[in-house]
């Protein structure tokens, strides 16, 4: 009798296929990598607007202002994309951190 001739590791063997792969883990991982990367750009964009603010001539008080609730919209919907990606009810008490670019802003702003 004849022994079966073995493959080398890194081929594909028909007589002796794999099990398939968890899939969940992978999914668990993509979905943090996701929700971090958009919660990170669109908080830079919120400080952004925040500096843009304190960047004006002191003479405009109105769009000072609105920059910095823009802001704080942009803040919101950063924590928005959070729970959405990781599939949570939007509206919870978790949105009002987001609103901490709108209060930093202001008083950095009108002080």
């Amino acid at each position: 009798m004849t022994e079966p001739q073995r493959r080398p590791r890194h081929l594909m063997d028909p007589d002796n296929l794999r099990r398939p792969v968890n899939d969940q883990s992978l999914t668990n991982v993509q979905r943090w990598v996701v929700s971090s990367l958009a919660v990170v750009t669109i908080l830079h964009l919120s400080a952004g607007l925040v500096l843009a603010a304190i960047a004006m001539p002191d003479d405009q008080t109105v769009p000072e202002v609105g920059l910095c609730v823009i802001a704080g919209a942009f803040g919101v919907g950063a924590i928005m994309s959070w729970l959405a990606i990781h599939r949570r009810p939007l509206l919870t008490p978790w949105l009002l951190p987001g609103l901490l670019p709108t209060a930093l802003g202001l008083w950095l702003v009108l002080r």
